[in-house]
């Protein structure tokens, strides 16, 4: 069995790593390139999109991970890593991965006070509703051909999809005692 990475630069990584290892996963936490050499899957944590992009940028992370996910590695983003792995954010000129077919609209609910939790429906986890929390969360405000949208707030926004190996959330499934999302992107690496 293959170990999960999860990118520790900055944000709620250990909160995934927890998760992940009460699924019984082998969990290590990526803060150089070389690190991606060791794992079969990523996780990209929420915390802030500009600082995650910069560290990765600076300790090389970036075009590793770009590389290893072109070679089929499985991706997740959730809320900021799921902003750093968008093709495109809008009118922002902040640096992301360019990973997924998605347009990405950031702080889409508001500031910090604004957060807040909901049941998702979200067919592909099968059972009951999934308890999403939102803290400052995105939306993907547009997705391209071969994006499939995975979870939608009762307005319509759309708040999970994947594309391929590629696996984005703009809530928090590491801060529920629900491991459904996580399980979900254990099995892409299988």
């Amino acid at each position: 069995m293959g170990a999960v990475g999860v990118l520790a630069v900055q944000g709620d990584f250990i909160e995934h790593v927890h998760a992940l290892e009460r699924l019984g996963e082998r969990v290590l936490e990526i803060r150089l390139p070389e690190d991606l050499d060791r794992v079969e899957a990523l996780v990209i944590p929420g915390g802030e999109s500009t600082t995650i992009g910069k560290l990765s940028e600076r300790f090389g992370l970036s075009d590793a991970i770009r590389e290893r996910s072109a070679d089929g590695m499985p991706v997740w983003g959730t809320c900021a890593g799921l902003i750093f792995m968008a093709k495109n954010l809008g009118n922002s000129g902040q640096a992301t991965l360019g990973l997924m077919d998605v347009t990405i609209k950031r702080n889409a609910f508001g500031s910090q006070l604004d957060s807040f939790e909901t049941d998702l429906e979200v067919e592909a986890l099968g059972g009951d509703p999934f308890p999403a929390v939102f803290i400052r969360a995105p939306i993907f405000e547009s997705t391209g051909d071969g994006v499939d949208v995975l979870a939608k707030l009762n307005d319509g926004k759309i708040v999970a999809a994947e594309q391929g190996n590629l696996l984005g959330t703009a809530f928090h499934p590491e801060l529920t005692q629900d491991l459904r999302f996580h399980e979900y992107f254990a099995k892409k690496m299988r």
